[in-house]
């Protein structure tokens, strides 16, 4: 009777949480474990606040486009380990920023899109062991920025570009135990970068001369190269673009997952630039078409003589000198314009007969 009830109260605890909604099991600390229950999809059932997720062995379907996990921004470690992912989409991780540990395992990837983990820039434990994975590109790594552990074993690495390994430079551990390395010529940087860094032992896998043989006890007439290969240092502008490219991801990545997508405000100066050329130059022929006008004005003006003081002209000629008539100063002015100077006929006769007395002493 106790065993039968004691069976009774663990199948109730068991299936708890699909009565809850979801299969998972979440402990006080939020760590949330859907390992192994055949999930195609995360549940959506999942408290948002949850710090870790465990989704191991089981079926997940990553997107295409767009983020996988876009409700669970406050995750810490995430566990999609024994998965079946063959290719990693552009941007897939892009919400995760404060996520530190990510654990692809045996998922079977053997191709790594340049964007993969965009967004990503406090990450710092990535595990990529026992997967098929031929080529590290470089854009890929451009995101981590404080990475400290890489597991890249039992891959199918042939060999690492120098410009990534530069990159590796920074990351403390770097596990490259397990691959096909070819111990060619186009291997002498890696060998040059592992004994700076006194890495862990790494096996040639071929040619069948080397074959078992440790990379960095061959010198560079073994690897077939006709002279010796320095190291290759990224040069300061190189450096300087990747920190840029860097830096210009984790902000179209902070935009996307905080805000909604900003306008095109950082290319608006050269309309304001051309705005303002172009209202200088309207100012510009504004004023040489005020100025032509008032020349023109002035240069017509200038053209009309105005009447001679009559008075002054009484004064100063002499009894033979007859004065001007009214209507030789009709015809002399009549141009249309009224001068200051303009002397009324009657007014005029009034100022002859005031000037005669005069004339006759």
């Amino acid at each position: 009777m106790e065993c039968a009830w004691y069976l009774c109260v663990c199948s109730l605890l068991c299936a708890w949480p699909a009565a809850a909604g979801h299969p998972c099991s979440i402990d006080s600390k939020g760590w949330a474990d859907c390992s192994g229950r055949r999930l195609l999809h995360t549940p959506d059932s999942l408290p948002g606040n949850i710090t870790s997720l465990d989704l191991s062995f089981n079926s997940l379907a990553m997107p295409r486009s767009g983020t996988f996990l876009i409700h669970f921004p406050s995750l810490h470690a995430l566990n999609l380990s024994h998965n079946i992912i063959p290719t990693l989409y552009p941007a897939v991780f892009s919400n995760l920023w404060a996520l530190h540990l990510l654990d692809l395992s045996s998922c079977n990837i053997s191709h790594l899109h340049p964007e993969a983990f965009q967004g990503l820039r406090n990450l710092d434990t990535l595990l990529l062991k026992n997967n098929k994975l031929q080529i590290l590109r470089l854009p890929a790594f451009l995101a981590f920025r404080a990475l400290v552990h890489l597991d890249l074993r039992n891959n199918d690495l042939l060999s690492v570009d120098a410009v990534v390994l530069q990159l590796m430079e920074r990351t403390q551990q770097v596990l490259l135990q397990g691959n096909p390395w070819v111990c060619n010529c186009s291997m002498y940087p890696f060998q040059q970068w592992q004994q700076q860094r006194r890495a862990v032992q790494v096996l040639c896998a071929s040619p069948p001369e080397f074959q078992g043989q440790e990379v960095k006890t061959l010198n560079f007439q073994d690897l077939g190269c006709r002279r010796k290969q320095w190291f290759p240092q990224t040069p300061l502008s190189v450096r300087r673009k990747l920190l840029a490219t860097v830096q210009r991801n984790d902000t179209i990545t902070t935009a996307a997952t905080t805000s909604s997508p900003a306008g095109k405000g950082g290319n608006s100066w050269p309309y304001l630039v051309g705005f303002l050329v172009a209202a200088v130059g309207i100012s510009i022929l504004i004023a040489l078409a005020a100025k032509c006008k008032l020349f023109h004005m002035n240069f017509v003006s200038y053209r009309h003589q105005p009447l001679p003081d009559t008075s002054s002209m009484g004064v100063a000629c002499g009894e033979n000198q007859s004065m001007p008539s009214a209507a030789g100063l009709q015809l002399e002015d009549d141009d249309g314009f009224i001068e200051d100077n303009y002397i009324q006929p009657s007014e005029q006769l009034q100022e002859e007969d005031e000037l005669e007395p005069h004339f006759s002493l």
